[in-house]
């Protein structure tokens, strides 16, 4: 086994957010689906920019947040994503490496712009993202060190990027690198219709290469093509080592291969003000239980109250160290 000298290796879009409030009727103007994730090229992304009120703009995209909120943790974390040598690229690898993930950043001297995500959140603090993918969306296997992927007890795969050949290529070429030095693979299904769009193969990544797999209620519904949660948690029970399911204010049920279920409930908040990371935030802080040697329970405590950080504020990354949050609410 390649020795460990990172806990986590997280693959991914690198996308810079750009966060506004909007009403219901700015969505249905833009023919935007309420929580869900469209794809949009350049030209739309400007427009709807330009509509947009005023805007947060942070560094984001799915897994670069777990990797923050790993760091944020004490984790030892990388990331690998793509980013154009533009303005943007400049802010995304400044913001990332300024919290102590190691950014292995592969950098285009050409073609698409930085990857940017249009994030509209309304009253009920959901979120409507859009996202143009720009150069995260040149992100290939050439571009994942598999040394480096090697390193790590843990390679975290954003399911985004499985609407991309040569990013869906890169992911596989990262969790080979991953299973063959002795490591494990953990999974996000990122979005339900991203569910819907590549049903197939993820049940039979969940099968036979996941090893975590991370889901919301809805993302575990459609992938097994169910109506209920408790129909969904039954069938992937028998399809990878560790299921984790969160269910927002219900908060989430660990599920194991051996047939163990671990029910913990949501960490308490003040308000609920921005939902975007909540998933991500919730993978940072199991992932770090995990590679820590905690007890699935205390994972997913750890996990609920990263996500619960993240969704008091308007932002997918956290706004306070999150060890010392730790230490203060959850200590071991």
């Amino acid at each position: 086994m390649t020795d460990k000298t990172l806990d986590v290796v997280a693959i991914g879009n690198a996308i810079v957010d750009v966060l506004a409030h909007a009403d219901e009727a700015f969505l249905t103007d833009h023919g935007m689906v309420k929580g869900s994730m469209q794809l949009v090229d350049e030209d739309t992304a400007h427009q709807i920019y330009v509509d947009m009120g005023p805007a947060i703009e942070a560094s984001g995209g799915s897994a670069g947040n777990t990797a923050a909120g790993l760091a944020s943790l004490g984790a030892r974390v990388g990331f690998i994503g793509r980013v154009r040598n533009d303005q943007l690229g400049e802010v995304y690898g400044h913001d990332i490496r300024s919290v102590g993930v190691d950014f292995r950043a592969p950098t285009a001297a050409s073609g698409p712009a930085t990857a940017r995500c249009l994030i509209l959140l309304t009253s009920d603090a959901e979120r409507t993202l859009n996202t143009f993918l720009g150069a995260a969306s040149l992100l290939s296997p050439d571009d994942v060190d598999e040394a480096f992927v090697a390193s790590a007890e843990i390679v975290y795969c954003e399911g985004y990027l499985w609407d991309l050949p040569d990013a869906k290529a890169a992911l596989i070429k990262g969790m080979d690198a991953a299973l063959a030095a002795g490591g494990k693979v953990a999974f996000t299904l990122s979005d339900s219709f991203c569910v819907d769009r590549h049903r197939a193969e993820f049940l039979q990544l969940a099968e036979n290469r996941i090893d975590i797999l991370f889901a919301n209620e809805s993302e575990i519904c459609s992938l097994y093509e169910v109506d209920t949660f408790d129909e969904a948690a039954d069938r992937v029970a028998g399809h990878c080592e560790i299921a984790c399911l969160t269910r927002s204010e219900k908060g989430s049920v660990i599920i194991t291969s051996a047939g163990e279920r671990v029910v913990v409930p949501a960490h308490p908040i003040g308000s609920l003000v921005d939902t975007t990371g909540a998933g991500d935030l919730y993978a940072a802080g199991f992932l770090f239980g995990l590679t820590h040697g905690a007890s699935l329970e205390r994972c997913a405590r750890l996990g609920s109250l990263a996500a619960g950080e993240v969704i008091s504020h308007v932002g997918a990354r956290p706004e306070v160290d999150l060890a010392a949050l730790v230490a203060a609410e959850l200590p071991a």
